[in-house]
């Protein structure tokens, strides 16, 4: 239990960095660009984000449960087979969609297309070169999670954004004066030097690992199978194929907001300019700070599936259920306050971060997706770790085909506009989450513990009048900034107090902590 919650948080406490990173760079970039130089940005990123989903085929996630399946057989040479073949496929990969994204890109901006403004062509090609290393990138963080070792990961995370968000906002506002399409484009290039930071690192974790694997061929197990070539090629994409296909989706949603959002919005009587900022609020402002707090359950996610899988390998179910409870129990305990104070704080964290309270509405909607995604993205790791791979796969493709007409009608409602888009990603976040537990329920017993999620959102609510209250007091006497700030703070206090006033959060969760837990059980002991 302790390895696997020392992954999740390494993983955590690296995506934390990075998110702070990204949200610092965005806010920077919001000042430099505007919303719509964020819009046309955004254009750019959710076909990339679709292109390397493709390329990288699930197989990141595939890599994990086949070592982690090795590992627990002792079979280091079957583990060294896999790492060849995955690097070889995923090379090959990263090659093709990287040149089909550059000769492709024409065809997405015109006429018809999926891109609605022109501007963005340069910002789209500007990232074809990205895809070929981020593969390469993706196979060895798949090698090392499934030795259930998350620094190289998270430090490679921590490398890759570094480089990328210096290199963001540098190209940004050095091509800014040749004009906004161009330092778009700028703001897109930036992803190249960043992933290859991030291959460089991992290299050269994988070269600090010679030691362990001599170890390993030690305690190589004679009676392992030996399998082909063709053999590993066959089970990585078999597994490999589904979670794909669930990680595509992701982007798809991004995708169809790209091709739904400001295509209707115009049609409800907005200019392409008025269209492409609000879609650059919608995508570029609130998007980034709902994905901040989920950093924890993307980690858990990553951390689970290993985890899962080495204890399914040993048909050890107890074990199964017990780090399912601790996934949910902490994704719940995080993802719930996340999005009560961003709801009640959307229109000051807008004004204090983007210097404009028009991105509140949307923010305030989107919150909700906090706790949504938190959830479908837990599940989803716990199926993975099964061998369920086409189960979350399945579930979200249902939830995306019906998130398409609800897109359509919401973003042309004049009640609605942008929020209506945002509302519709809440209800495909929602039912995914939902479908998902039924099937965890169905393969492992296990059942979403409905009073504990009570007492967490009591303290949630009680936390959210809290900041409210500390928000409007505070903004009496200082500026916004420090008023947020203050009401953070505050909300901090009183849903730590009221944790404990509920026992949602006991004594035995502290103990189960990563380098603390053993320390405090021990203090307590003496």
């Amino acid at each position: 239990m302790n390895r696997f919650l020392k992954g999740a948080m390494i993983l955590t406490i690296a995506g934390i960095v990075v998110k702070i990173m990204g949200a610092f760079s965005k806010v920077i970039l919001a000042r430099i660009l505007g919303g719509e130089g964020i819009g046309l940005y955004q254009m750019a990123y959710p076909i990339y984000q679709i292109i390397v989903s493709i390329a990288t085929a699930g197989l990141p996630v595939a890599i994990s449960i086949m070592v982690a399946d090795k590992l627990a057989n002792n079979d280091a040479l079957g583990v060294q087979k896999i790492h060849r073949v995955s690097m070889s496929l995923l090379a090959t990969l990263g090659l093709v969609f990287s040149v089909a994204m550059y000769f492709a890109t024409p065809l997405l901006i015109d006429r018809g297309g999926l891109v609605t403004d022109p501007r963005a062509y340069y910002a789209i090609l500007a990232l074809s070169p990205s895809i070929f290393v981020v593969t390469l990138l993706s196979c060895l963080r798949g090698y090392f999670q499934g030795f259930q070792d998350m620094l190289p990961t998270g430090m490679s995370q921590v490398f890759e954004q570094l480089f990328r968000v210096t290199a963001m906002v540098g190209l940004a506002y050095w091509l800014l004066p040749k004009g906004l399409h161009w330092a778009a484009a700028g703001a897109s290039l930036a992803t190249l030097p960043g992933v290859t930071a991030g291959l460089l690192v991992l290299l050269y974790f994988y070269r600090r690992q010679r030691k362990v694997r001599q170890e390993l061929l030690i305690t190589q197990n004679p009676q392992a199978t030996t399998e082909t070539a063709l053999a590993i090629m066959k089970r990585l994409i078999i597994l490999a194929i589904p979670v794909s296909m669930a990680n595509i989706m992701m982007p798809i949603v991004s995708g169809i907001d790209l091709g739904v959002v400001p295509r209707r919005l115009v049609e409800a009587g907005y200019t392409v300019r008025e269209a492409t900022t609000l879609f650059g609020y919608l995508t570029g402002m609130a998007t980034s700070l709902v994905n901040l707090p989920v950093i924890l359950t993307t980690s858990l996610a990553a951390s689970l599936v290993p985890a899962i899988s080495e204890a399914y390998a040993k048909r050890n179910m107890e074990e199964i259920r017990q780090r399912t409870h601790m996934a949910m129990k902490i994704a719940a305990l995080i993802t719930i306050p996340a999005f009560v104070g961003l709801c009640v704080l959307a229109t000051p964290v807008s004004s204090m971060l983007y210097a404009t309270p028009n991105a509140g509405g949307p923010i305030a909607v989107m919150s909700l997706s906090i706790f949504l995604l938190g959830m479908q993205q837990v599940t989803t790791g716990v199926l993975q770790g099964l061998g369920r791979t086409a189960i979350p796969m399945i579930n979200l493709i249902v939830c995306t085909i019906l998130k398409i007409p609800l897109s359509w009608y919401l973003t042309a409602q004049p009640e609605w506009g942008i929020n209506g888009a945002a509302w519709s990603t809440n209800i495909d976040f929602g039912l995914a989450a939902a479908l998902n537990m039924i099937f965890v329920y169905k393969y492992i017993g296990y059942r979403l513990p409905l009073l504990l999620m009570m007492k967490i959102a009591c303290a949630a609510l009680a936390m959210g009048g809290a900041a409210v209250v500390v928000y409007y007091m505070a903004l009496s006497l200082t500026g916004n900034a420090v008023a947020v700030l203050l009401a953070i703070v505050g909300a901090v206090v009183v849903y730590g107090g009221a944790l404990l006033l509920t026992k949602a959060l006991e004594k035995e969760d502290i103990y189960h902590l990563p380098f603390i837990g053993k320390r405090l059980r021990r203090k307590e002991n003496a």
